[in-house]
């Protein structure tokens, strides 16, 4: 009977192991997902400003030229 209880416990902490190891890799993941918007986030703003200095030119360029 104890080693039944033993290997049921080993056989329930083999499935706690993988349930945690599930949850982690979420957590991760979702933490990679987050760190990627950032960075995309970032990269528009930059693009936004760059169109509006280039906007600000050719405007500048063509009103001159009027």
């Amino acid at each position: 009977m104890a080693v039944l209880a033993l290997l049921v416990s080993i056989a329930a902490i083999v499935i706690a192991l993988m349930a945690y190891e599930r949850t982690g890799a979420d957590v991760k993941l979702r933490q990679q997902v987050e760190s990627l918007q950032q960075a995309l986030d970032g990269a528009r703003q930059e693009t936004a400003n760059a169109l509006d200095r280039l906007e600000k030119r050719l405007r500048g360029t063509q009103e001159r030229q009027r």
